[in-house]
């Protein structure tokens, strides 16, 4: 997979995950014990990363750069803490850990070949803590299966958004976050510039003001989602969208698990 990082990180068993942790975990309660539990995260991150190390858990490594190519994209993505270059911590100041960190931390460990790491939380009134841990190999996570029956091209933008996306997912394999795919296919598409578009909505003659699209070509948007479960809702919502609007067409594709789906939705 074309990632480069300056740091090699081991990947290491549960056992040891967990060994490691238990240090860690006291050093984080340490920190918010005297700093509170208002301060911002990267006084958090340097506080800790100094306790760690006066505790020989060192190196301790902060904002470790991971980079990810595919042609003449590149997306760089921070680690805030790697712990003796094995174990893989992100630091948040939130009122509670929410799924969209638990996917973040899994796309690091994706991205790093890693299968543990954790989300730390200092900003409620005890440190907030959850384990994230994945068995999928890069090998697992190419394993996917392609279901376009329902997928028309009616133009270049739409052949585009799926050879580059089907490139991508041969290249970097599955089940990394969302964003990094849609940015990714804006970029080959021409930009953020060229692609996004207000396009108005009404109902009933009446106007109801405009929203944000992604446009493959005049009349075609495009949608990436990860969903498991509810699709001939999220269909039918489509649809609601393009009944209000000038659009013909939402290509529309998802990236729920190792099966991908493609599906152009019209009027």
């Amino acid at each position: 997979m074309p990632i480069s990082s300056p740091v090699s990180i081991r990947p290491i068993h549960q056992a040891e995950f967990a060994t490691i942790d238990y240090r860690v975990m006291r050093c984080a309660f340490d920190s918010q014990n005297e700093l509170g539990r208002l301060c911002d995260e990267n006084i958090y991150q340097n506080d800790l990363a100094v306790r760690l190390e006066l505790a020989g858990l060192g190196p301790v490594r902060k904002e470790v750069p991971v980079t990810i190519t595919h042609r003449d994209f590149a997306k760089t993505y921070w680690l805030d803490l790697v712990v003796g270059d094995a174990a893989i911590y992100e630091l948040k100041t939130e009122s509670r850990l929410a799924a969209e960190h638990d996917a973040q931390l899994l796309n690091y460990l994706f991205l790093e070949g890693a299968y543990h790491g954790k989300l730390v939380n200092f900003r409620p009134d005890h440190v907030e803590s959850k384990f994230i841990n994945t068995s999928l190999t890069e090998h697992a996570r190419k394993q996917l299966t392609v279901d376009s029956q329902r997928w028309s091209e009616p133009d270049p933008g739409s052949q585009t958004l799926r050879t580059m996306l089907l490139e991508m997912l041969e290249d970097w394999g599955g089940f990394l976050q969302l964003r990094l795919y849609t940015e990714a296919l804006i970029h080959f598409l021409g930009g953020e510039e060229k692609v996004a578009r207000m396009v108005p909505l009404s109902r009933d003659g009446a106007s109801l003001g405009n929203q944000r699209f992604h446009l493959v070509g005049t009349g075609t948007a495009f949608r990436v989602t990860g969903l498991t479960e509810g699709l001939e809702q999220y269909e039918c919502e489509l649809r609601s969208l393009l009944d209000h609007c000038p659009l013909r067409a939402i290509q529309w594709i998802n990236l729920g698990g190792p099966r991908i789906q493609f599906v152009t939705v019209t009027k």
